[in-house]
């Protein structure tokens, strides 16, 4: 009884003091209201994994990708430092807290991640060469798929420009964990710097009987496979149409969060190189060649002060710092973001 009451203790203790827990064990994350999103419980940055940061459920979270991933702040611990040895992760807590009079036992930590480097580098392998399978095996041509009749209702017309982005493909049948089947999907390839795949990103999509194209009705239509720090979408090469690491000196980028307003901008400054960066934390780690010259990051419309609106300043003065001229272009007020400009809604 004792020891229930001591492993409650400290689990009530780690959940008061949550989001710093989170940005010490999940710094990849970010938070979004009342939750810390990062991919999943291996820390990739994503949206497949949620933290209760308030309230009465403070400290719960579950990695939706994994059925039977979840728990409370103290099963967090054990999962992303000890591979769910609860004992450890109640010494580690113990100190962390100040319990012991002591620091963090970094020792343990390093000796932890020492020993269990060589079984992630085994799982990330894995995980990539999963991703690679995925992209490989989907078709190569969108033309008549659901994918094409997705973006199009989008306003993205590929046919218009005559050229389809070869970082996206189209899978009938993706599998899904949420909904435990297949569903088709929007595949779209993220590469590293130097041009390999190193995940995937996925759109599941729904055909409704009136021939409408959609995501799927799921919790999260839009998942990534795979680590992808630093890497992006590539999805349209400009008027060089070269690859990234060949870019012409003095050229300049576009650079969108989401494939859908990446594509948009690309739809009217087709002269123009456009990435998709798949997510604002991701943003501030982007590599680009010494070439590029400067960079237009295309904002969406979030409040001023929101934690998307400090993400988009990181990744400001990241391009900054890699010496880059940035530009931000933002849809006029009333819209969210390039795609709703391209479609003329709102008040636009």
């Amino acid at each position: 009884m004792t020891r229930l009451i001591e492993v409650a203790a400290i689990a009530g203790l780690l959940a008061a003091r949550i989001e710093t827990l989170c940005i010490e064990l999940l710094p990849n994350g970010r938070r979004e209201g009342r939750e810390w999103r990062v991919g999943s419980i291996a820390g990739e940055p994503g949206r497949s994994m949620a933290v209760h940061l308030a309230g009465e459920r403070a400290g719960a979270w579950c990695d939706f990708g994994a059925a039977d991933k979840r728990g409370d702040a103290l099963d967090l611990v054990a999962q992303v430092l000890f591979g769910g040895d609860k004992k450890r992760a109640i010494l580690w807590s113990r100190a962390w807290l100040g319990l012991d009079h002591a620091g963090p036992p970094s020792c343990e930590l390093r000796s932890r991640r020492d020993a269990g480097s060589s079984q992630a580098t085994r799982t990330e392998n894995a995980t990539r060469g999963a991703a690679m399978r995925l992209f490989l095996g989907a078709r190569l041509s969108l033309a008549g798929t659901p994918a094409e009749a997705y973006l199009a209702a989008r306003g993205i017309m590929l046919a218009k420009v005559g050229r389809q982005p070869r970082s996206l493909r189209y899978e009938p049948r993706c599998w899904n964990t949420e909904i435990q089947s297949h569903c088709p999907a929007l595949i779209a390839a993220i590469s590293d710097r130097n041009g390999t795949v190193v995940a995937v990103h996925r759109t599941w999509l729904q055909t409704h009987s009136d021939g409408r194209v959609t995501k799927a009705p799921l919790r999260d239509p839009k998942k990534t496979l795979g680590s992808y720090r630093g890497g992006a979408v590539r999805l349209w090469r400009g008027a060089t149409r070269v690859p990234l690491s060949d870019a012409a000196p003095g050229e300049w980028v576009m650079v969108a969060e989401g494939i859908e307003d990446a594509l948009s901008a690309a739809m009217g400054r087709a002269d123009l190189r456009a990435l998709a960066a798949v997510s604002l934390a991701n943003m501030a780690s982007l590599w680009l060649p010494d070439t590029i010259e400067g960079v237009i990051i295309l904002a969406q419309n979030d409040p001023p002060g929101s934690p998307a609106a400090a993400a988009l300043d990181r990744a400001v003065r990241h391009f900054q710092d890699m010496g880059k001229r940035v530009k931000i272009a933002r849809p006029p007020p009333g819209l969210k973001d390039v795609n709703d400009v391209l479609r003329g809604e709102g008040a636009a």
